[in-house]
């Protein structure tokens, strides 16, 4: 990111973009060491071509940066097939046990407004979870 997207936002914010980088990088790596599936309709996928799709919607704090929520996904079903929800909930289901879903679905009602020291303490954890992954090099 350059410096010029950076003018005028708040640190809260700089945080949270932060934190999607990094996040986002850990889903991937996760569920793509070396090679994984899409969570939604099971194509095979690399780090270089997935996408960290969100069942629950990013906006939704309370699930944002939930490791079940977040699962590799092909870019065709994350980016042009809405997510591909019925398949997202049926691989969270198969994954993470039955209700997985529902269970995500209820937890997005819940508020979540994370203060900058929250959003710190989650990109120091995430990083080091990253650095922690043998098959690839330091975040």
């Amino acid at each position: 990111m350059n410096r010029l997207s950076q003018v005028g936002k708040s640190s809260r914010s700089k945080k949270i973009k932060r934190l999607d980088d990094i996040f986002s990088t850990f889903i991937r790596r996760r569920d793509c060491a070396p090679t994984g599936r899409c969570i939604s309709c099971g194509k095979p996928i690399t780090f270089d071509t997935c996408d960290c799709g969100h069942f629950v919607n990013r906006k939704h704090m309370a699930t944002r940066y939930d490791e079940k929520n977040c699962n590799a996904q092909c870019r065709s079903c994350n980016r042009f097939n809405e997510g591909s929800l019925y398949g997202y909930s049926k691989g969270l289901d198969d994954k993470y046990g039955a209700g997985t879903a529902e269970r995500l679905h209820i937890k997005e009602f819940n508020v979540c407004k994370m203060s900058e020291v929250e959003l710190d303490i989650l990109i120091n954890y995430y990083k080091k979870k990253l650095n922690e992954q043998t098959d690839f090099k330091p975040f």
